[in-house]
């Protein structure tokens, strides 16, 4: 886990434009089509005004249904920005319906009055382009007739459509430390690309986009393995995760433990940290790691060197730590030599929190915790089963109802954040993130202290997908509702301003945009993997896990 600052919106906006700017000249840059080369259909080819390209432009017959019309051609399919140059020394609008191969797919688009003839404008508008040759077709809708029309632009096509579902896993092949896995092909209206395998969300490993199998290697002996596969386009989209297939590799041959590590020392002991270095340990095989263990809790996990440094320590607290050497078989070597530190004294605002106290116990997968104002009592989500429990602080736990709408994605969907309107006593309102049939919402709901009610969306569009939903909400200090969104297992999302994904959203407790967003809407912050993290400490800076 990581726990990142979050850096002001303003910087983040300043690294993001000039990509954004790069990516709009490119497409922008792509094939012109003169109009005076194009089939004109009451109207002629004119020179008699200054500052058009070509040869000259077309100058439409004032009435209804004049049209030029364009033979283009793009390399792939998929949604394209068509600029259209244009003039209009009059003082009235001349719409035009702009067409595709016959269909109208923008009606009476506005080209709106220009300084005069001689001044010329753009107008840009997204049309649905097959690969190949097409036609486009601007014609007018009054009798006025068109603009002066001096050319086209056609940008590259840009594919929206994710490809297929990828059909039932299947391994074969099981061995100790590896297996093949397969699965159904996607399908994509350009072509799949590459398929994503991951193991309870973690990616571990990927294959053609031709492909339909990928031999694994490198797990662990009697491993249990949590596989799917994602397909995905030269776009960037992604498909729904595949159903789920369990996999089990042999059990191991290999029944010799590494031998026990040298002697463990701890130096440069502060409020919360130390530096542990130890002897190297040996195996039949090779060692695959070291652990650094309480009795038997894990601190940390080594898979290269000898030394590590331990950080997180809870300050003046003492610690009685020791080392076991691993190999890729799963045998553990006895433990090292204990050796004992207490950190030092805490710094004067608290430092580390000493120590944690269990709270309440019996949940399945308890999600989203949120303090009442009064701080005798919180509301807890449980993930899979979309129920919401006030908990006090004895332990007591009451259900106060279930989030309808609510669906799981058998990963890491379902019932997630809540958080509490500052005014609740006033408004008794309360604030869930949940995964529902289209995707992931932002809701609010009514809570009088004993039960809820008065279930409305406040934000949905969130892609959603088996992992990567993010879903944790908290209130900042300036009152606005901040949520954070996964990226879907979808990188090039929380790249993309203009997606709810992979993001830190800031929202209105009636769901609009906060005032002040660096791109106005929802985006507050971007290039978020999977946050499920956010606080605010006391000077008001956000913090995200």
């Amino acid at each position: 886990m990581k726990i990142k600052r979050v850096l002001p919106y303003g910087l983040a906006a300043a690294l993001v434009l000039p990509l954004a700017g790069l990516s709009q000249a490119t497409a922008l840059a792509a094939s012109d089509y003169q109009a005076e080369d194009a089939t004109v259909v009451q109207g002629t080819v004119a020179t008699n005004h200054t500052g058009y390209t070509g040869t000259g432009f077309v100058d439409y017959t004032n009435v209804k249904g004049s049209y030029v019309e364009f033979t283009v051609s793009a390399a792939s399919a998929g949604s394209t920005a068509v600029t259209f140059r244009y003039a209009n020394g009059t003082a009235t609008d001349r719409p035009m319906d702009i067409s595709v191969n016959g269909t109208v797919v923008a009606s009476a688009v506005s080209f709106p009055a220009t300084a005069d003839w001689n001044t010329w404008a753009t107008k840009t508008v997204d049309v649905p382009l097959t690969a190949g040759s097409g036609k486009i077709r601007a014609t007018a809708t009054t009798a006025a007739g068109g603009p002066n029309l001096d050319r086209i632009g056609v940008g590259a096509a840009t594919d929206s459509q994710a490809p297929s579902r990828p059909g039932q896993p299947s391994c074969s092949d099981i061995g100790e430390d590896g297996l093949t896995l397969a699965w159904g092909a996607s399908t994509d209206n350009v072509g799949v690309t590459a398929y994503d395998l991951y193991e309870h969300g973690n990616k571990i490993g990927e294959a053609p986009g031709g492909s339909t199998g990928k031999a694994l290697t490198g797990l662990t002996p009697g491993t249990t393995y949590n596989l799917t596969v994602i397909a995905r386009d030269a776009a960037g989209n992604t498909s729904p995760a595949s159903p789920v297939v369990d996999c089990t590799t042999k059990a191991g041959s290999d029944t010799n433990p590494p031998t026990k590590p040298g002697t463990l020392s701890a130096a440069d002991v502060t409020a919360n940290s130390a530096a542990l270095s130890w002897g190297a340990s040996t195996d039949n095989r090779a060692v695959a790691g070291y652990d650094v263990r309480s009795d038997t809790t894990v601190y940390k996990s080594v898979t290269s060197g000898t030394s590590t440094t331990l950080t997180g320590l809870a300050c003046n607290s003492p610690y009685s730590l020791n080392v076991v050497a691993r190999d890729a078989a799963g045998n553990v070597s006895q433990p090292s030599n204990t050796v004992t530190f207490t950190t030092k004294a805490c710094a004067t605002d608290g430092g580390v929190p000493s120590s944690v106290a269990g709270l309440s116990s019996g949940w399945t997968i308890p999600w989203g915790i949120f303090w009442l104002p009064d701080g005798k009592s919180a509301l807890v989500t449980e993930r899979d089963d979309f129920r919401v429990w006030k908990v006090t602080k004895d332990g007591t736990k009451t259900q106060v109802g279930t989030v309808p709408n609510a669906v799981t994605t058998n990963g890491e969907g379902g019932l997630l954040g809540v958080a509490v309107d500052p005014k609740w006593e006033t408004n008794h309102y309360v604030y869930f993130m949940h995964t529902a049939s289209e995707g992931n919402r932002v809701v609010r709901m009514t809570y009088d202290g004993t039960t809820l009610s008065d279930y409305k969306v406040l934000l949905q569009g969130i892609k959603k997908n088996r992992y990567h939903n993010g879903g944790r909400l908290a209130f900042g200090p300036d009152g606005y509702l901040y949520a954070s969104t996964g990226e879907a297992q979808t990188p090039d999302l929380a790249q993309d301003k203009d997606s709810l994904n992979g993001k830190i959203l800031r929202m209105t407790t009636d769901g609009k945009p906060a005032p002040g967003n660096p791109f106005g809407n929802y985006v507050y912050s971007l290039g978020h993997r999977n946050p499920q993290g956010l606080a605010f400490d006391r000077n008001g800076r956000l913090w995200e896990a």
